[in-house]
């Protein structure tokens, strides 16, 4: 009698807790004090309560009482206007049991940044691996206007409604900064100076993923074929399709963001034709389940490294394939950018520790993009056409319009072919200080140009503004070879 007794007693205890918590107003962690909304824009405040019932939500720079129902399974959304002010706010959830207040929250802009190990890297560094200039950012990280939330790695087989772990917005500090992304907060920390706004910053990032872990299952499944069953349990959960978004991104939708910032790729290295189809895919499924348009997305292409293979040339172990396929996303990604870091990659480590130089150029990229300030140069040069001539190749590039540079008069990392398609390094030189000759005696009617085309280069060739030209090729051989 005493266990039965026993018995009914924990689940008359369970029941009670169970209906308790049902009776409150739930939030989702992304929605917390200390946050940033996106400032002069609709945004979306969303939770959990009872059954169909009544909201009364009260922001301090509305006088109107936002009044919403939940529905028959608990869940409500309302829309609501945000203004420029950079007064601190306050907003309240009643329900009939719940009274939630959310303080010092702050209108400005608001960036999810993604991606894989290189974005998870955080300001302090990795063991052994360090981030460049990071003792006296950190010792600068004091910055009330700058907001921080990082979400811990988890993974899940369906779509989640709320984050695993309950994270909190934090405002920057030594403390918060050092744990952060060091390419998120680098770039986040100059935004905020620059326009003199707060900025928040989502971190969303796991070490080693593959861009098909943060694509939706329905959009995965309009260009490959996916059975999650079918998948070895002991797969790491960062190489699993689907899984990171279900976990990572779909917890946060519809917190209003301005854009993404993406760093990912090595995990992808090998397939450089089907990456143009994921990422594209990708962000167009963000872009459709935000509801907030063609958001910026701004990119990094993936750095120099040794690899395995050091001297891979058409192989698809030639990393230079991916850095190729990535530019090229360029023209399938509307509103896209592109920071090359064809210069501050590292021959033997896979975390290049130059991650201001990365956050840098995806700032410009925002900065000309998305916030019109058309006098900042946002893109090396860009290869666009070549004319063969005195037995060599002029190439002329796109975005360079102030001209060219190089630290070396004659500028290594060019290769040239004949209609044989064997190339054999090249001599280079900027002439008229706009274009690039190329060429060898080894080729005297050549037709094709190479450069930087290995897993490991350090780039020669940059606008007036240092700013990188990444790998390319002016042909589309697939059965070329190398004289070295």
């Amino acid at each position: 009698m005493k266990k039965i007794s026993l018995l009914y007693l924990v689940l008359a205890l369970t029941l009670l807790h169970h209906h308790s918590a049902k009776a409150e107003v739930k939030l989702p962690a992304i929605l917390s004090s200390n946050m940033v909304l996106q400032r002069n824009t609709t945004v979306v405040l969303w939770g959990w309560a009872d059954p169909n019932e009544k909201i009364y939500i009260k922001t301090s720079w509305s006088k109107k009482t936002f009044k919403i129902q939940a529905d028959e399974q608990g869940n409500w959304e309302i829309k609501v206007e945000t203004t420029n002010s950079k007064e601190p706010q306050t907003i309240v959830f009643k329900g009939k049991e719940s009274d939630i207040k959310v303080e010092n929250v702050l209108f400005g802009e608001v960036w999810l940044c993604s991606g894989q190990s290189n974005m998870q890297m955080p300001l302090k560094g990795f063991a052994g691996q360090p981030t460049f200039g990071s003792a006296m950012a950190i010792a600068k990280a004091k910055n009330s206007n700058l907001r921080l939330f990082k979400i811990d790695t988890a993974s899940s087989r369906t779509p989640l409604s709320d984050l695993v772990t309950n994270k909190t917005w934090q405002q920057s500090t030594p403390e918060s900064a050092a744990e952060f992304s060091a390419v998120a907060y680098f770039y986040g920390n100059q935004l905020q100076e620059i326009l003199d706004v707060p900025v928040g910053l989502i971190q969303s990032a796991w070490g080693g993923s593959t861009v098909r872990a943060w694509i939706s299952h329905e959009a995965l499944s309009e260009i490959e074929e996916i059975d999650l069953n079918t998948l070895d349990s002991f797969i790491k959960p960062n190489l699993i399709p689907t899984v990171l978004f279900n976990a990572m991104i779909h917890p946060i939708i519809p917190f209003t963001i301005k854009g993404v910032l993406w760093y990912q790729g090595e995990n992808n290295r090998n397939e450089p034709v089907q990456y143009k189809k994921l990422l594209p895919t990708m962000v167009q499924d963000w872009r459709n389940r935000w509801e907030i348009g063609n958001f910026p997305f701004y990119y990094v292409q993936i750095s120099p490294f040794k690899y395995s293979s050091y001297t891979a040339f058409q192989e698809v172990e030639n990393t230079a394939f991916m850095r190729e396929s990535m530019l090229q996303c360029l023209s399938l990604i509307p509103n896209s950018g592109i920071a090359i870091t064809s210069d501050v990659g590292d021959e033997f480590s896979i975390h290049p520790p130059n991650k201001k130089e990365v956050a840098d150029r995806l700032l410009f990229n925002a900065l000309h993009k998305t916030y019109g300030n058309k006098a900042v140069d946002f893109s090396g040069p860009v290869f666009d056409t070549l004319i063969v001539r005195n037995k060599g190749i002029i190439l002329s590039f796109k975005y360079a319009e102030n001209g060219l540079y190089s630290f070396q008069k004659n500028i290594d990392g060019f290769e040239i072919a004949g209609e044989n398609k064997v190339f054999f390094p090249a001599q280079a030189k900027i002439i008229y200080r706009k274009n690039v000759r190329v060429e060898s005696d080894s080729v005297p009617n050549p037709v094709a140009v190479r450069y930087a085309w290995r897993n490991w280069v350090n780039a020669t060739l940059f606008d007036v503004n240092l700013l990188p030209a990444s790998s390319f090729r002016t042909d589309n051989w697939e059965d070329a070879t190398v004289k070295l």
